[in-house]
């Protein structure tokens, strides 16, 4: 298991599912589409200097790295959204803190789409 790997604990989503691999499935399908949608908004609006907009989609972002126990990104992402709403003091940590945590989303990624394939067969 790689080190990105470790950021992923899905005890909170099978305690919330209760057994329903439909709830799985459907909770998975929402983060696979909706974050890399959120990253690239959040990509953009760095690049743009946008620090509203990029500390607002950090926020909505930020809750499902803990409903999938990515415990570390939500943490990154949160730093992040916290050094936007100061203003982009320091846009050189904001780019190393998002980069750091976008690395880590896009690397859960197969792992989720694996335990998706797996719930789906499961069905």
């Amino acid at each position: 298991m790689t080190q990105a790997n470790k950021d992923i604990d899905l005890t909170f989503l099978y305690e919330i599912a209760d057994g329903s691999n439909e709830f799985i499935i459907e909770s998975i399908d929402m983060l696979l589409q909706q974050a890399p949608e959120m990253l690239e908004s959040i990509e953009t609006a760095i690049t743009a200097g946008d620090w509203v907009a990029a500390a607002s989609s950090a926020h909505k972002l930020k809750p499902s790295m803990g409903f999938f126990g990515m415990l570390v990104s939500q943490e990154l992402l949160q730093d992040v959204e916290h050094l936007c709403k100061a203003g982009g003091m320091d846009p050189g940590l904001i780019r190393e803190k998002f980069d750091r945590a976008s690395g880590i989303i896009n690397s859960n990624i197969p792992e989720l789409t694996r335990l998706r394939t797996e719930k789906e067969a499961e069905l």
